[in-house]
């Protein structure tokens, strides 16, 4: 019914009914409802409530009196039969033989115990928890030599099992047989154990005061268990007892022991630190430095932190200051570890290193910091990289005063750059002025023909000419400067240059062929100022008639505004005003031809100022009525997409004689309209009049 109520919801509760014969047969009734129950309830929360409502307390087990003895017998026989049909079953579970011979001990039978013990161990005489079961009841029941016999055959069958030993020693150290538990640990030692068994046969001794063989004891633990924490532990034991001598020579064993190759921080640190509280700084400090020349960076980080605080302490300026550069140097250390290709970090470690190390020392550093080439390709990646270069010659020179390495630096420094992609025309140039300062003149002008035949560069031909110069060889001047112009014959520089070179050497009909020769090229990429060159040199050699040619020749090919000014002021400048004025004229005509309004603008105000100075009241006035008119206008801004782009304005200049044209020119156009409508009229009248007809 239960169930039917859970699953159906609501539904009648069972009810008898009698049968047709009337025999009072229990019929159940149909359950109405099918419907799942809104609640739903499961087995497991059925059997949780049936355990928390249980109502009935189920009493204890009667606790039985045996007050006879047969029954005591019958009663110990039925409990053996148990134990020994558990054993039956199952051999192997230990818990069953430590039950049955615990039973045995509450029962006072101890020879029975130690039987069932006995053939627990013939199962397995591994067991741990047998043996130390087995033991303790004869510990208990003060059965010492049977406890005792028990350990060693505990201890020969299993050695490693570290409990048995450390049960057995205390037992024997309890009994107060100290010798005994001392030869137990001997024993023990013999197994070379963890270092928590030598530790607590040292501590036995020290509880007994027999210093001397806790030292032995350490002498023979560190050597088994050779760590830096082992030997400092023994030294400190030594210091603890005042033996100052015998703790150095610990720490000086333990150097000894490790050697270079296993160093270790700590040990030093201890070291140290043992020195500093003996007031031995001095040894303190040897011993820092030591540690620091024979570990690497990454080895020693606080041993390093010891050494500076150590120096805070007792050190001097100088001692600081040294413990704040190897700080600075382990730190570039660590960042050029992480990223060789870090060469500000290299320079910095140099310019370090410069200041206060070795010469082998910053030469190896040197190397160290050539050998990373820059993995990309391009000039811009290699110019930090180049000046590690420079800075090691630099260096090998000056510092060094190795003239050898120095060359070789260089020459090694050329051999790596890739001069078919780049080049770097600062090595050169240092190269070559390298050699002369050794004063080898051949092998200074070979480095600078071997550089602008790989390479040439204008900064490489401007170092070679000026190295000439200073030689005062002005035909090998010459030579190169042609050079220079067959590689590139646009440079305009190049042949101002050349031509200021001819007329300091006084000849000028060279640097005028070379001058005419250079505005015949076809591409230049600075005319004008070649040109102003030029001209400026006629002036100079006052050859007024070709100066009046050339800025003819130049305004054939170039209208500009500067060049009539320019051509203006130099008639001017010579007392010819007529023939500046002239070309004032001239250039308003051709500007206004080429309906360049701004230009003129600037011709006729430089016109103006030009007859402030030397003209006449007539000519002021008549260069006053030519200057234009400013007003502001609006135009259409143009759009590339075809859209709206609005208006904007500007200023626009209006000059007199462009003025009175357009006015003729709006009269002219008011009258051909005029016409035109008149003729319109004309036709439409006599369409009127056919109309009629």
């Amino acid at each position: 019914w239960y169930q039917r109520r859970v699953r159906g919801g609501m539904s009648e509760a069972p009810h008898v009914k009698s049968g047709p014969t009337g025999s009072g047969g229990k019929h159940v009734g149909k359950v109405k409802n099918k419907l799942p129950a809104p609640i739903q309830i499961t087995a497991e929360q059925l059997l949780r409530e049936a355990k928390e409502r249980q109502l009935e307390i189920v009493p204890p087990p009667p606790r039985q009196k045996i007050t006879d003895p047969q029954e005591l017998a019958e009663y110990k026989m039925r409990k053996r039969k148990q134990f020994e049909d558990n054993i039956r079953k199952n051999r192997a579970v230990m818990v069953n033989w430590i039950k049955y011979a615990r039973w045995e001990e509450e029962t006072q039978e101890y020879q029975r115990a130690r039987s069932v013990y006995e053939r627990a161990l013939d199962v397995d005489h591994r067991c741990v928890p047998i043996w130390l079961k087995y033991t303790e009841m004869e510990m208990r029941h003060k059965q010492v030599n049977h406890a005792r016999n028990l350990w060693d055959r505990a201890v020969t069958l299993m050695p490693r099992v570290a409990q048995f030993w450390y049960k057995y020693t205390y037992m024997e150290e309890m009994l107060e047989n100290v010798a005994g538990a001392r030869q137990v640990f001997e024993r023990w030692m013999e197994w070379e154990p963890e270092e928590q068994a030598w530790s607590s046969y040292i501590n036995m001794e020290l509880r007994y005061k027999e210093i001397e063989r806790a030292r032995e004891i350490y002498a023979k633990f560190v050597l088994v268990h050779p760590t830096v924490k082992n030997w400092i532990r023994f030294a400190k034991f030594e210091e603890k007892h005042g033996n100052v001598a015998g703790a150095r020579e610990v720490y000086e064993r333990a150097v000894d022991f490790f050697g270079e190759e296993y160093m270790e921080e700590g040990l030093f640190i201890g070291f140290a630190k043992f020195e500093e509280g003996q007031k031995e700084s001095e040894r303190a400090r040897a011993i820092y430095k030591y540690a620091l020349e024979k570990l690497t960076k990454e080895q020693c980080p606080e041993l390093f932190k010891s050494y500076s605080i150590f120096e805070k302490k007792f050190g001097d300026r100088r001692g600081i200051e040294d413990v704040i550069i190897n700080k600075r140097r382990f730190k570039y250390e660590t960042e050029i570890k992480q990223n060789p290709l870090n060469y500000d970090a290299w320079f910095d470690l140099l310019r370090l290193l410069e200041a206060d190390g070795s010469l082998e020392d910053v030469r190896d550093t040197y190397e160290r910091a050539i050998a990373n080439i820059p993995l990309v390709a391009s000039k811009k990646g290699w110019r930090r990289y180049i000046y590690l270069w420079i800075n090691y010659a630099l260096f090998e020179e000056l510092e060094a005063d190795d003239t050898d390495k120095t060359r070789e630096v260089y020459k090694a420094c050329l051999d790596v750059i890739p001069h078919k992609k780049f080049t770097f025309g600062k090595i050169w140039l240092m190269f070559a002025q390298f050699e002369i300062r050794q004063k080898n003149l051949d092998a200074a002008r070979k480095i600078m023909g071997t550089s602008i035949g790989k390479c040439p560069k204008p900064k490489l031909f401007k170092g070679y000419i000026d190295l000439e110069l200073q030689m005062r060889e002005f035909d090998r001047c010459r030579k190169i400067y042609e050079k220079f112009l067959e590689h590139d014959m646009s440079n305009c520089n190049t042949w101002i240059k050349f031509a200021e070179l001819e007329t300091i050497l006084g000849d000028a009909d060279r640097a005028r062929a070379i001058f005419n020769l250079a505005i015949q090229q076809a591409l230049l990429d600075m005319p004008e100022v070649l040109w102003k060159a030029y001209i400026d040199f006629e002036v100079e050699e006052e050859e007024h008639e070709r100066v009046r040619v050339l800025y003819k020749t130049l305004l054939q090919r170039t209208k500009h505004v500067k060049v009539w000014i320019s051509f203006a002021n130099y008639e001017a400048s010579i007392d010819h005003v007529s023939k500046a004025r002239a070309i004032y004229n001239e250039a308003d005509k051709s500007l206004q031809s080429e309906a360049q309004k701004e230009e003129r603008v600037v011709c006729l105000e430089a016109w103006r100022e030009f007859e402030s100075k030397h003209g006449t009241e007539e000519t002021r006035e008549a260069i006053k009525k030519k200057m234009p008119r400013r007003v502001k206008k609006r135009r259409k801004i143009d759009v590339e997409e075809g859209g709206e782009g609005g208006w904007e304005e500007y200023w626009d200049y209006i000059f007199p004689d462009t003025e009175a044209n357009s006015s003729n020119l709006k009269f002219l156009q008011m009258a051909k309209a005029w016409k035109k409508q008149q003729g319109d009229k004309e036709e439409s009248m006599s369409e009127d009049d056919d109309d009629e007809d």
